[in-house]
């Protein structure tokens, strides 16, 4: 275990997030840095700071609370694979102290302006997060797969880069980031447990999943739920050929698999096709894969997105969904 984990009962406790002990916040209730009346409004010489995709944004959000001047590229449900600059991202990166994105080729859209403009910091932070990738191979390559933080304890570490990089840029505000990012890690690490003890409720006959693309590597690994097989590879640029559609009803068919999974960000329609020709149904809760869901969703935030893929995938594949609690 790290020292960034073993300051978090401390970070905690420090905390007022209205919770006893070394414990932190459960993933239905607000984050503890969220609500605007425990925080200051943003002073106008606060730190400019980008995040690219919603996940890391959701974590800034969280850290840094209201002492950054944030702002958000990538919107929740959008697909960062396919994602092109606008005007406003280019402004946006050129006046920024910190950048922080994905990196291993999430957001091809973004990379080369990001690397061209501004004298900001850049960080992709899940390549310092996680520097030794899970891989896959495309055309004849092996790549990174950039899918990191559906692995909860990945999450726990991209935390903690974001945390020491708001802390360069705003050295004066570093406990308060120690202190948010440590109740953020010890949620991160209860929820990890507990979807281990979920999936482990599946019947392993069942346990296996079937996705619109090939993003929850990561989340397959970590909590041995096996991918059965996609409709689309890593990445979404490529769209499935009729080839590819038929090859994936003969696996789910020889598999018996008895659930299929839509992604929230992609169209459902050729993997409810799937589905009708492998006489499957598709889980009528759609997983948040390449990012996460709009505001009010279930999936709002980056540890209600790790809980509500886990209860689709419970629910959908014959498990016993019991619903997460911090300790």
């Amino acid at each position: 275990m790290n020292s960034f984990l073993r300051q978090t009962c401390l970070a905690v406790v420090a905390l007022s997030i209205g919770v006893t002990g070394c414990s932190a916040p459960s993933a239905n209730q607000a984050s503890p840095v969220a609500s605007s009346a425990a925080t200051p409004t943003i002073a106008s010489d606060a730190p400019n700071v980008v995040a690219t995709n919603s996940v890391l944004c959701d974590l800034v959000k969280q850290i840094a609370a209201n002492t950054v001047n944030l702002t958000c590229l990538i919107k929740p449900g959008t697909d960062p694979h396919l994602y092109q600059a606008t005007p406003d991202d280019r402004k946006a990166i050129e006046t920024a102290n910190l950048v922080l994105y994905g990196g291993y080729s999430f957001e091809p859209g973004l990379v080369k302006l990001i690397q061209a403009g501004s004298n900001a910091t850049k960080v992709a932070v899940d390549e310092v997060a996680v520097p030794t990738p899970q891989t896959f191979e495309e055309d004849g390559k092996t790549e990174p797969d950039p899918h990191v933080w559906h692995n909860a304890q990945n999450g726990v570490q991209i935390t903690q880069v974001i945390q020491n990089n708001l802390a360069k840029i705003a050295p004066t505000n570093a406990d308060l980031y120690a202190k948010n990012a440590g109740a953020i890690a010890v949620q991160l690490t209860q929820i990890d447990g507990w979807i281990k003890s979920q999936i482990a409720t599946i019947p392993p006959a069942t346990r296996k999943l079937v996705t619109t693309h090939d993003a929850l590597g990561y989340y397959a690994k970590a909590y041995n739920v096996p991918i059965e097989g996609a409709l689309e590879g890593i990445s979404t640029e490529e769209k499935p050929t009729a080839a590819r559609v038929k090859e994936l009803v003969t696996t789910i068919t020889a598999a018996k698999v008895p659930t299929i999974f839509a992604e929230v960000s992609i169209n459902p329609q050729l993997i409810e096709t799937v589905a009708k020709e492998a006489n499957v149904k598709v889980s009528d809760q759609e997983l948040f894969t390449d990012g996460l869901g709009e505001p009010g969703s279930s999936g709002e935030t980056y540890q209600k997105m790790l809980t509500a893929n886990t209860k689709a995938i419970v629910q959908g594949l014959g498990g016993k969904f019991t619903a997460f609690q911090a300790k």
